[in-house]
């Protein structure tokens, strides 16, 4: 009788699975299948194809995939290429805390290109991935003017604070948070447009508003005052670098896939004006499939007018790590972030640092994320092109996810408060 397992049954979703199969024919072809329900009911799916070995078995640690979604030797290959059934959909986590992603595995003893009602599985098993760890406490944020979602790990503290945030689809998104916290970090997940009482749209930025949230977190019980970190991604990184380079309270930043300069809106702070580089709309490129890539929308920040708009990232407490796919079409990011490193070492700042992924797109999120190319947004009326390889993005995932935990760990510090 033929059986399928996958280990743990029960995991976070930047943990990785072993899935084994057994008592069918030798050197049979097969195929496995993944599925899975988003929180709108939407499926993703993915499919490879393997052959067992002399004994019947199968462990995808071992046993290289020789078709379907992917080819070669990837155990997580089929969660990687899960894929929308609706085209330019992306998988994301609302609610974190409420329930995990039912995994659906199936087992077919043939060559399955998209099961019909004749295809039945001859096993099956679901698994749940969870975007949060059991003890982590989430508290909605509406403190001042900041609005966000604070994750503490469990226990008393101090944990070292961490800023995470994203880009332009705004609004207030947590898996990157509650999975950060899961890792031992308090990360305030923090919304600055679209969100409750914030702007409907990013105009002008206001970088007290980031400051407030970084004393915020500063003076929080459960988590150290010495400083806090940023995780941030594509507009989120631009407010991430601004942030390195004028606030005290900074003192690690993660830049994944943004610019150099100030792009699109003003950024105020204080007596300060910078004024933001104009998006050249004419760089526009609509892709063979329909969709949007931006990567020539933006304005070359070296040109003497837009002196002024590049952030001054010297000035930062504390180091800052670039990171980037190479196969971005959504921005440049690799053009900007080595500009970056050059006037670091203009300024004889020795702790910037660039960490470029070939073959990787525009959205490096954590590993539990699909690769997902080309999706849909809520501020563009036709779909953005990420960019990126299946396998060489994921791959850039579960390396990043581990660079940024160990690169806030070892920068930012975490010394016990006083007792009163």
């Amino acid at each position: 009788m033929a059986g399928l397992t996958v280990s743990p049954e029960i995991s976070l979703v930047d943990e990785p699975v072993t899935i084994q199969v057994w008592g069918l024919p030798p050197e049979q072809s097969i195929t496995l299948r993944a599925w899975l329900k988003d929180e709108k009911g939407e499926i993703f799916h993915s499919r490879a194809f393997y052959q067992t070995d002399k004994e019947g078995n199968l462990d995808l640690d071992k046993s290289p995939a020789t078709g379907g979604d992917f080819i070669g030797l990837y155990p997580m290959g089929l969660f990687w290429a899960l894929r929308p059934s609706v085209p330019f959909l992306r998988l994301m986590k609302r609610d974190v805390m409420g329930s995990p992603f039912l995994v659906h595995l199936e087992l077919y003893t043939s060559l399955v290109l998209s099961p019909g009602p004749e295809d039945v599985p001859v096993a099956s098993q679901v698994i749940e991935r969870w975007y949060v760890a059991p003890g982590v406490q989430r508290i909605l944020i509406r403190e001042g003017r900041v609005r966000g979602a604070l994750f503490l790990p469990p226990g008393e503290g101090p944990f070292p604070g961490v800023i995470d945030m994203f880009g332009g689809v705004g609004g207030l998104l947590e898996f990157r948070s509650s999975l950060l916290a899961s890792r031992g970090f308090a990360s305030l997940a923090l919304a600055y447009f679209a969100y409750d009482d914030l702007p409907g749209f990013l105009g002008s930025v206001d970088l007290e508003y980031f400051e407030e949230a970084a004393q915020f977190l500063c003076n929080h019980p459960k988590v150290s005052s010495d400083g806090v970190g940023v995780v941030s991604i594509c507009k989120g990184a631009e407010m991430g670098l601004a942030m390195a380079s004028y606030l005290p309270q900074v003192s690690a930043t993660v830049c994944i896939n943004g610019t150099n300069a100030v792009n699109g809106n003003n950024l105020t702070y204080g007596d300060l004006t910078v004024n933001g580089i104009p998006y050249y709309a004419e760089g526009l490129l609509i892709t063979d499939f329909g969709s949007l890539s931006l990567t020539n929308s933006m304005e070359d920040p070296r040109k003497p007018e837009h002196q002024d708009a590049i952030l001054p990232l010297e000035k930062a407490r504390g180091p800052i790590l670039f990171l980037v796919g190479d196969k971005d079409q959504n921005y440049n990011s690799l053009f900007f972030a080595r500009e970056a490193m050059a006037r670091a070492e203009r300024y004889g700042k020795k702790d910037v640092y660039l960490q470029c992924y070939p073959g990787a797109g525009h959205l490096l999120e954590p590993p539990g994320s699909p690769f997902c190319p080309v999706s849909q947004s809520p501020f563009f009326p036709l779909p953005l092109t990420w960019g990126g390889d299946l396998l060489a993005h994921c791959r850039a995932q579960e390396t990043s996810w581990k660079q940024i935990q160990e690169f806030l760990c070892r920068n930012i510090k975490c010394s016990r408060r006083n007792k009163l």
